[in-house]
């Protein structure tokens, strides 16, 4: 099997092919903690998920590093705010990013590095790009100097007017050029900082990553993924600094996931749309979030509301059942097979997440046709094998319907409700009349009544 992803470097999809035999490298951007992670927070962890997920299955060796971001400035105005030592709240921020994460189903990164871990190295690279002539120093401050790099850009393949007219650039005085950006920055006493060769200070946001990864992975590796917001500045100024430092090439595939909006808009607290993940965790399990959110192509834009989750949900009790079922007729869990040929093609083409869930729908439609005996238990033991390959279907039935039993003890919200009805009304316009059944038979023993007229669907509980 060949996997080909869209690589990002050069806007084509591409076979992958990495730099050591049987062994991978990946680095993907990790939080800020200052905050509880939101959904968009949640996404590229979800997506880098799956690839991690297929590579461990091809690669004897694959190194996943995920870094977390404790120098910010966000994190400063926190502690300034709340009157909390900062490492109280990269600490208790931190452990609740894990928390969040592992309930959605992710496996933990094969190293974590910390921004505070790595100040030596980021003095370091700084000090070669200094003495390079890609770099300066003004006024306390080290900044990269744009107009050095030849092929500053050539990320985002725009030219370098381009890109410094739709970015926010930070005009200062000891600055050569607008589009220099910060390395190196002084510390006021009670800011954080440590002591450098320029007095006492702080790193640039961008420079962390390019010292953790080069630490953790060399000075090439395979794969560097993040949202597309991060396309620029931050990879830009990734991808020039890492190279202008280390004399080598940088990052070979470049995979960036799509933006996210919710019920249409852009998620935002001024809009009181902003979903954090822990609270979208209190309302549904995380496989149903999980679901949801590679129901969407990880390069296309996903618009996030309650009808996606609802659906999640809905197909997941299906699935579940259908093993439930099969586990009763064998007396005894069913063990996952390999994964099915048809969704490791799917995940293969540049992660088709969509593909691989209408295969899983394939081998659920199959099996309920199966009836009971040991084709049941097949179709079962694919069905689970597929799911794992997604990072879902990991816990036993009566786990999946306690949670379920536990969270619904008060019926369905109105909200849901009103998505299982556009969910029917699209499987019997599909003339998929045994899921419009289900569908209205599931609500019925919610205590909800459909009752359907000329004029629509309407509901009332019971």
């Amino acid at each position: 099997m060949v996997l080909v992803l869209h690589n990002g470097a050069t806007g084509k999809r591409e076979e992958f092919v990495p730099l050591h035999k049987d062994s991978v490298g990946m680095y993907v951007c990790g939080p800020t903690v200052y905050d509880f992670a939101h959904i968009g927070n949640a996404r590229p962890v979800i997506v880098f998920d799956v690839l991690y997920r297929l590579l461990k299955r091809r690669y004897a060796e694959v190194r996943y590093v995920r870094n977390i971001t404790d120098i910010d400035d966000k994190i400063n105005a926190r502690a300034a705010q709340s009157g909390e030592p900062i490492g109280v709240i990269t600490s208790r921020t931190a452990a609740a990013f894990h928390e969040d994460m592992a309930a959605l189903g992710a496996l933990s990164p094969d190293a974590e590095p910390r921004a505070t871990q790595h100040i030596g190295n980021m003095i370091a690279m700084i000090e070669r790009l200094v003495e390079r002539g890609f770099a300066y120093v003004a006024e306390g401050h080290v900044l990269f100097s744009v107009a050095a790099k030849a092929d500053y850009g050539k990320l985002s393949n725009r030219s370098r007017d381009e890109l410094i007219a739709g970015a926010r650039v930070d005009v200062a005085p000891y600055k050569k050029d607008p589009a220099d950006f910060t390395l190196w920055k002084p510390s006021a006493p009670d800011i954080p900082g440590w002591d450098s060769p320029w007095g006492r200070g702080r790193p640039g946001w961008h420079i962390e990553c390019s010292a953790m990864s080069l630490a953790e992975l060399g000075r090439t590796f395979d794969i560097h993924g993040g949202g597309r917001d991060l396309v620029f500045p931050h990879h830009e100024n990734e991808v020039a600094q890492s190279e202008a430092a280390n004399g080598a090439p940088f990052v070979r595939y470049w995979v960036h996931n799509g933006f996210l909006t919710v019920n249409g808009e852009k998620m935002s607290k001024s809009l009181g749309n902003f979903v954090v993940v822990r609270d979208a965790l209190a309302k549904a399990p995380g496989e149903a979030l999980r679901l949801n959110m590679l129901s969407t192509h990880y390069r296309a834009p996903i618009d996030w509301n309650d009808e996606g989750i609802a659906r999640a949900r809905q197909a997941l009790d299906r699935w579940y059942g259908l093993i439930e079922k099969a586990e009763a007729h064998l007396g005894r869990v069913v063990a996952p097979a390999a994964v099915p040929e048809a969704i490791e093609a799917a995940l293969d083409d540049d992660l088709n997440t969509p593909q691989a869930i209408a295969e899983l729908h394939a081998i659920a439609n199959e099996a309920y046709q199966c009836g009971t005996g040991d084709a049941l238990v097949e179709a079962a033991g694919r069905l689970k094998a597929g799911g794992h390959a997604l990072g879902i279907l990991a816990w036993e039935p009566h786990q999946w319907f306690r949670w379920k039993a536990a969270g619904s003890e008060s019926g369905p919200s109105d909200d849901e409700i009103e998505a299982l009805i556009e969910a029917r009304k699209a499987a019997r316009k599909a003339k998929n009349f045994a899921e419009a059944d289900r569908i209205r038979d599931d609500l019925a023993e919610k205590g909800v009544i459909l009752e359907d007229g000329p004029t629509g669907t309407k509901w009332k509980r019971a």
